[in-house]
């Protein structure tokens, strides 16, 4: 009796119908335009479009701009997104916290970063003292934070990684501009990101300093997609529905660039042009694409200075199986 009690209760297991997905997907930004394919998703409503023709047609999208991958990675934490789009040292960061219950799907852009200072005194990273102070999007953790930790133990020893990290302070690419504009906050330099860094160039007495990819030697994905495993797991559909928007997005950059900076304009309100932000798309160095690079020297760097306890065997330990087929590195 037992047996056929059994047998009934995994018949009746098997037939019931599979847990249904999420009809809402929750996914963040940062300012700036690394982020434009998250505002193509947008304002096209590329997800939704993705998740329709895959048979989900009540799948939405809503969208979180944060101020940096701290706040990303918080709201992550606490339930309130699905997928975040922030550095890659965030990804790592949460990726070994949670012992791979966080992975990432893709990059979402590359480009040179800028570290730009208005202290005539400041020529390269050796001319940087204990007066000054550079704003960066979130201290010890972010994609210029750890690019600063690269080029610390390059100049003075393995053991000196953290000598930048005392000059930093956490804040917004839209403050931090406002503040080195101004010469307020006592900031006098911003490890930045475009359109920001090409609107601090031009302003008076503000230089160049040296950018990620000198330090880093080559590109960098400064912006990934990535999200608890729990999610990607229960919801097959809706992530596939994501991966295909990401990359419509990317070609749509590719192919509308201008259409694409207009949407980016309509969303934020930044008082730059279409004219100014299509230069930056299209500037060398920089490129929309799903291929992580760059991540897995930022991972050995991690570990090496122990901000990471797990040694990642290569860059797919910390991705989905979704990225596999791209190149990475």
């Amino acid at each position: 009796m037992r047996a056929i009690l059994a047998a009934i209760v995994a018949l009746a297991l098997s037939a019931a119908p599979a847990r249904a997905e999420v009809s809402e997907i929750r996914i963040t930004r940062q300012p700036g335009i690394i982020y434009l394919p998250v505002v193509v998703m947008e304002r096209a409503k590329l997800i939704e479009k993705a998740a329709a023709t895959l048979g989900l047609p009540n799948v939405s999208a809503k969208y979180l701009v944060v101020g940096g991958g701290g706040a990303a990675i918080d709201a992550m934490l606490s339930g309130n997104i699905d997928i975040a789009t922030t550095g890659v040292s965030n990804l790592l960061l949460v990726w070994d916290r949670t012992h791979g219950g966080i992975k990432g799907y893709a990059s979402s852009s590359a480009t040179p970063l800028w570290l730009l200072s208005n202290n005539p005194n400041v020529r390269s990273l050796k001319d940087l003292t204990s007066t000054d102070k550079i704003a960066l999007p979130t201290v010890k953790i972010s994609s210029q934070a750890i690019v600063l930790q690269i080029a610390a133990r390059k100049l003075y020893g393995d053991a000196d990684y953290a000598h930048f990290d005392a000059m930093t302070t956490t804040l917004a690419h839209p403050d931090a501009q406002a503040a080195l504009s101004s010469g307020g906050a006592g900031l006098t330099g911003h490890f930045s990101g475009p359109p920001f860094q090409q609107a601090e160039a031009k302003l008076p007495g503000v230089h160049l300093v040296t950018t990620s990819s000198e330090i880093m030697g080559g590109p960098l994905s400064n912006a990934v997609y990535f999200g608890p495993k729990s999610f990607h797991d229960a919801n097959p559909t809706v992530v596939k529905a994501f991966m295909q928007a990401a990359g419509e997005a990317e070609r749509f950059i590719a192919e509308h660039p201008r259409e694409a900076c207009q949407m980016y304009l309509d969303a934020t309100g930044e008082k730059t042009t279409v004219d100014d932000l299509v230069t930056i798309i299209q500037s060398e160095g920089m490129y929309y694409d799903l291929n992580p690079v760059g991540t897995y020297a930022t991972a050995l760097h991690m570990f090496d200075i122990k901000l990471m306890k797990t040694r990642p065997a290569n860059w797919k330990d910390y991705f989905f199986a979704e990225a596999y087929g791209l190149p990475g590195n």
